[in-house]
């Protein structure tokens, strides 16, 4: 992300480094600041502390943005002896309170402020881990192919998961140009993605794309996160007007991309508000409750109320009202395939995570304990040294 110096700033020792791109006039404004970073950054200002945003991170270094420019910030000892979690560390569209120093130490990023939204998935692996894709976006483009990779199922689980990370999805159909049918498609995605926007695009033709533009004013964030191959970042390159990110080619014998972005990038879109292009995924893992899936399948669940048993499975019980509906045509069996199968991951998900949180609570209360311990002895000596004057 290659921002302009502010004219009035001296400071060069540990800004990053220049670029050959066309300089880009902005403020903290521009860059996605608003009233709920505001708000949430009151108790820092009064630290002497500065707002900045995270615009990449390479290793343990990152790239920011602020109203000292564009610099290069790192997380220091203190703030990683209080780290709990992976997703503690900021990220790519997080809002940081940094400390600037006068000589040539890189900023220090002392805190960072609530994420007024995310979408994450559970990281690949046996571990139930949460893994972030994107932070801090308002539009959460959910981009899929439109050639032969096109896949129903896929685009319901990233629906599934965007309803509850505070920003609002849009379907981006790409590789319109390879399309025969462009309207069957958007029926089909339609009838899986009810109340949310869509949008055919190619980055090929540039068709679509000023469309695509409506949702992006100045200020505005937006990510792209999709599988691999679907072409976010040639969606980029075409919205940044020219070759700024790599892009390969798809495999001809089924469609498949490979992984060409490797780490994720906050860029200004000249004319425009900001977008993060993020790595390509080969799996979506469920992660959080399951509120995406009771608005991504209502229809099944409004079917599963009427059925004969409560805890009525949907595979072989008598007056099941969901297989009625595949009986009859009126429900896909792949879609209650991809339901089902969804609904056993946040089930094992909450499962695990409950005896966790049960032995949170408790280290919780052990360590109330002793800081009420701790008082009660202080208090008591404070007394005692008042009785013995």
């Amino acid at each position: 992300m290659s921002l302009e110096t502010p004219q009035h700033s001296t400071r060069s020792d540990h800004r990053s480094p220049t670029t050959n791109e066309e300089p880009i006039e902005m403020d903290l404004k521009t860059l996605g600041w608003n009233s709920f970073f505001h708000q949430h950054f009151e108790p820092y200002r009064e630290q002497g502390l500065l707002p900045a945003r995270v615009s990449s991170q390479h290793r343990e270094a990152y790239r920011i943005c602020c109203a000292e420019g564009e610099l290069i910030a790192s997380v220091p000892a203190r703030f990683r002896d209080g780290i709990e979690s992976p997703v503690d560390f900021p990220t790519v569209g997080d809002w940081v309170a940094v400390q600037i120093p006068g000589d040539t130490d890189p900023a220090s990023i002392c805190a960072v402020l609530p994420r007024q939204s995310k979408f994450a998935r559970r990281a690949a692996g046996d571990y139930d881990v949460e893994q972030l894709i994107a932070v801090n976006v308002d539009v959460l483009f959910l981009v899929n192919g439109l050639d032969g990779d096109f896949n129903i199922r896929r685009i319901e689980r990233y629906v599934a998961l965007a309803w509850d990370s505070g920003s609002n999805p849009v379907v981006l159909l790409n590789k319109a140009d390879l399309c025969d049918d462009v309207e069957a498609r958007i029926e089909q995605v339609e009838a899986i993605a009810i109340g949310l926007s869509f949008l055919p695009v190619s980055a090929e033709t540039g068709d679509g794309l000023d469309e695509m533009m409506a949702y992006l004013p100045t200020g505005t964030t937006a990510a792209l996160v999709g599988s691999s191959g679907v072409g976010k970042s040639s969606i980029v390159n075409r919205l940044l007007g020219k070759q700024h990110l790599a892009v390969n080619a798809v495999r001809e014998d089924d469609h498949r991309g490979r992984h060409t972005t490797s780490h994720r990038e906050l860029l200004v879109i000249p004319g425009g508000g900001l977008i993060i292009d993020t790595p390509g995924m080969r799996e979506l893992r469920m992660w959080g409750d399951d509120t995406g899936l009771q608005e991504v399948f209502g229809d099944v669940e409004e079917l599963a109320s009427t059925c004969r048993f409560g805890d009525c499975t949907h595979q072989h019980e008598p007056g099941c009202a969901v297989q009625a509906a595949i009986t009859r045509t009126e429900l896909d069996p792949g879609r209650l395939h991809s339901y089902l199968s969804m609904k056993r991951e946040f089930t094992r998900l909450a499962r695990k995570r409950k005896p966790k949180e049960g032995r949170m609570n408790k280290e919780e209360k052990r360590r109330d304990m002793r800081r009420s311990r701790h008082a009660t002895r202080s208090r008591l000596g404070t007394e005692r040294e008042e009785g013995e004057r």
